[in-house]
């Protein structure tokens, strides 16, 4: 990875809720969100306002993905499940489609395993991907994530019940 990264990740701005609002009602991303049902403006607007970007507290914390060229919002990155006693947490990525297949999706996971690792001392971060997705398998991969098991029959689809693999990526330093 360059020294300079393309993109960097920044906290939440009031303005979000409106790529929020297409991302998070995108169907296709619903299997992997478990979104039951369309967000209204109103809550993404109420979750942006009651975000306290503190994962500690929280339990979760949503980071927007920026290209450092531009400024433009091209992504989020989620952490979730924040277990500070067995310092783990889990992670979710989404790269808008204009931006997909350009290596902003890694460079967002380098960062977020240094802000993870270095910043709050975690010792592993996981993640979930289902089988069918062997792009995002494949970036979890090449961004140090190693398969450590499967799910059955975890996600519900339109086409019966999918596997999920259940990656972690290990902070070698503690």
């Amino acid at each position: 990875m360059s020294t300079r990264s393309s993109v960097r990740l920044r906290a939440l701005e009031p303005e979000d809720w409106k790529i929020l609002y297409q991302w998070e009602n995108d169907m296709k991303n619903w299997p992997v969100s478990q979104t039951l049902a369309p967000y209204s403006k109103y809550v993404l607007q109420e979750f942006i306002k009651s975000s306290n970007n503190n994962v500690f507290v929280d339990k979760q914390l949503r980071l927007m993905v920026e290209k450092t060229s531009t400024d433009e919002t091209i992504g989020v990155l989620d952490f979730f499940e924040m277990d500070a006693l067995h310092k783990r947490v889990g992670i979710g990525i989404l790269i808008g489609e204009s931006f997909r297949h350009c290596g902003y999706a890694l460079e967002t996971l380098q960062l977020a395993k240094t802000l993870a690792f270095e910043t709050w001392n975690v010792h592993q971060i996981f993640c979930h991907v289902m089988h069918s997705n062997q792009k995002s398998l494949k970036l979890f991969q090449q961004a140090g994530f190693t398969i450590v098991g499967s799910k059955k029959d975890w996600i519900a689809t339109n086409e019966g019940y999918e596997d999920v693999y259940f990656l972690q990526c290990l902070n070698a330093q503690n």
